[in-house]
């Protein structure tokens, strides 16, 4: 079961994890664009605003989610790659 989780956690929640970040990363980037190139338009620095706040509160949930993960990890004694610690949920699984 230990084995499966650690599969679980390491191929399938932290690509999906990375993917979230780096588009919520994205979007926020987007946004500092928008507010800074077109900053004489007071549309689109609401918009680049708007992105730069959506942006972040992706950051929070993800990298929220991420500690929740590592707390459940560690609460039901789940070792992937036989590591208790945020190392382990990152790590590929070793053979």
């Amino acid at each position: 079961m230990t084995a499966f989780v650690g599969k679980v956690i390491t191929e399938v929640i932290n690509p999906i994890i990375l993917l979230l970040s780096a588009l919520a990363f994205v979007v926020f980037l987007w946004g500092v664009f928008e507010f800074i190139m077109r900053a004489g338009d007071s549309v689109a620095r609401k918009t680049g605003k708007d992105a730069i706040f959506w942006g972040m509160v992706g950051l929070v949930i993800i990298f929220g989610a991420y500690g929740i993960i590592n707390i459940g990890i560690n609460a039901f004694g789940f070792q992937p790659n036989g590591q208790s610690t945020l190392q382990g949920v990152v790590a590929p699984l070793r053979q």
